[in-house]
């Protein structure tokens, strides 16, 4: 049997389980890896200029791919530059493989150059990891850790001293991998209890989470059987938003519609495959006065119940779930509950379009809604959408219209700055036809814009339009509704166009609003690198015309139903047209 360093063997392991890349930044320990992707065909080393933007990218194509993807770093800080990224990718089910690489193991305890303990370091942020003590041992481990990260939808991490790394072995040794996994039949029990349930209830809302992605027709069925209006959170835009007839829009700080008041009013809430954590926004909570009832959904039993109390707990997953349970409904619903909440969601989305786009074609500094509206006409209809945290998050919320083919996503969960042009990195070149586009906040891009580097050094066709409101926008929101004077939030203008141009990227500034829409067409039309500098309102904070000092404490204890305004883009239409079309 043939003989080949570990390294060899760990990298011909991926590129044989279907790894088209590794990204991270070369180094000492972690050479000897390197070393095997460049002798091994079919698998790439991605430099990026911070193994932080190599774990988010590397997150950003398991997401897209639903496939095992892998990023590295070398030992010591470039390890521990990972955790970003990796916490990102596991706190939203990301199958993602760290190789973090380690200083030789003869010194491990010495407190040598460099040294650290990735395997407790890491343990917060993978659901695997282990440090590789033989190359023997390693094969067994690299097994484990990837077989973990695809079977768990998280992180897992491998820990390699450089000696093992190169340490020789037998090989090539395979293992089978399961990648086809089984869905949660839910027990007979409770689907019959939620049926008594919801044949009981007068009125229904379904509140949809990112678990009903594959379950959507299911959920329409449901609401059509039961006149239930349909609200979401933003894990659940993507795919509950369009052609829903029965849409009320988004609760959360970044909510808008009838939402809110849906979920709040019905007899019965049922939430479906969605572990939204902001309990000021849910129904149930102990104390409230008549609270609806509340069922919980979910094929990840450990979530259920885990917000707020509940009902009935149903453990299974979604489309599994719907299907046996609307066989047994007998009661019919009226539709006036709907019909009330539809008209209400069209009331409140009339009322903030009419506040916030009034004459937004003259006004300079531009308005960041006004420019988020044209990307979304201008946009591919498969386009990919990576979203920095912070007040991007509320433009990509309100005006990114989703039609079943485009992909919009954040750090959702983990909520860290500067996500959004790595993510469109890992993207990119996942998908190297596809337009990739990376909203990105100045804040975000100054945190990490040394991965523009990455995008020219890998001539990738992305796409990242800058709003550059020379501002921490959302922080500034939360200290101003706190009644704090905003301090450290507002800094000097950059000409981020400048600086692109001076990487080798194209690059445009647009400061008009006028001449806006012909700019960014020209600029989206780019093959390429492409940077899109739009200098905006810093005074756009996106908050209706009154608010309470209590409304807004950061993003976890928001206290009332509606906290920001800023308009819903194309979600108008959509909402008078449900209500001419709803059956009275």
């Amino acid at each position: 049997m043939a003989r080949s360093s570990f390294a060899q063997l760990l990298v011909t392991q991926l590129r044989d389980l279907g790894v088209e890349r590794i990204f991270g930044v070369v180094g000492d320990s972690l050479n000897p890896v390197v070393d095997a992707v460049r002798t091994t065909e079919g698998i790439e080393w991605v430099h990026v200029r911070n193994e932080e933007a190599g774990a988010f990218a590397a997150g950003a194509e398991a997401r897209l791919t639903g496939k095992l993807a892998v990023c590295a770093g070398s030992c010591g800080p470039g390890n521990t530059h990972l955790i970003q990224g990796l916490f990102d990718a596991h706190r939203d089910g990301a199958p993602v493989l760290a190789i973090a690489s380690h200083i030789p193991s003869e010194k491990i305890g010495t407190g040598f150059f460099q040294e650290t303990h990735p395997e407790m370091l890491f343990r917060e942020c993978s659901h695997f990891c282990e440090m590789v003590n033989s190359g023997e041992h390693g094969a067994t481990m690299l097994h484990v850790a990837v077989q973990t990260a695809i079977a768990k939808s998280g992180v897992s991490v491998l820990v390699l001293p450089g000696d093992v790394a190169d340490e020789e072995v037998d090989g090539p040794l395979t293992r089978e991998l399961a990648t086809e996994f089984g869905r949660v039949q839910p027990a007979p029990a409770p689907v019959g209890r939620l049926a008594e349930m919801i044949d009981a209830a007068g009125t229904v809302t379904l509140f949809t989470g990112a678990g009903v992605r594959g379950a959507r027709e299911e959920v329409l069925e449901l609401a059509e059987a039961v006149k239930s209006p349909i609200g979401h959170a933003f894990g659940g835009k993507e795919w509950m938003q369009y052609d829903n007839p029965y849409d009320v829009g988004m609760s959360g700080l970044l909510g808008y519609g009838a939402c809110y008041d849906a979920m709040h009013e019905a007899d019965l809430v049922i939430l479906l495959g969605t572990d939204f954590p902001y309990t000021e926004f849910l129904p149930g909570r102990p104390g409230a006065k008549n609270p609806p009832k509340v069922v919980q959904i979910d094929a990840e039993a450990s979530r259920l119940g885990r917000r707020i109390p509940l009902d009935l707990a149903v453990h299974g997953d979604i489309a599994l779930t719907l299907q046996a349970v609307l066989p047994l409904l007998t009661s019919s619903k009226s539709a006036r509950f709907l019909h009330r909440m539809l008209k209400a969601h069209h009331k409140a989305l009339t009322g903030a379009v009419s506040a916030y786009t009034k004459n937004v074609q003259r006004m300079t500094p531009i308005h960041p809604e006004f420019a988020a509206d044209v990307l979304d006409d201008l946009a591919d209809d498969d386009a990919v959408f990576t979203v920095d945290t912070g007040m991007c998050n509320v433009w990509g919320a309100r005006y990114i219209t989703p039609n079943g083919k485009r992909r919009v996503f954040g750090s959702w969960h983990h909520g860290s700055m500067a996500n959004a042009l790595p993510q469109a990195i890992g993207a990119s070149l996942a998908f190297p036809d596809r337009q990739v586009i990376s909203m990105s906040g100045d804040g975000g891009l100054g945190m990490l814009m040394g991965e523009l580097l990455t995008v020219k050094l890998h001539d990738l066709n992305t796409k990242i339009m800058v709003f550059n409101n020379s501002s921490l926008g959302m922080v500034k929101l939360e200290m101003l509704v706190e009644g704090l004077p905003d301090h450290g939030t507002d800094h000097e203008d950059v000409d981020y166009a400048a600086i692109a141009k001076g990487v080798g990227i194209r690059a445009v500034r647009i400061t008009d609003p006028k001449k806006l829409k012909k700019q960014l067409a020209e600029a989206l039309a780019t093959p390429g690198p492409m940077l899109i500098d739009v200098v905006t309102d810093p005074d756009a904070l996106s908050m209706p015309p009154k608010i309470s000092a209590q409304q807004i404490r950061g993003f976890a204890t928001a206290s009332t139903k509606i906290v920001l305004g800023g308009g819903v883009g194309k979600m108008l239409d959509m909402a008078a047209s449900n209500l001419r079309n709803m059956p009275r």
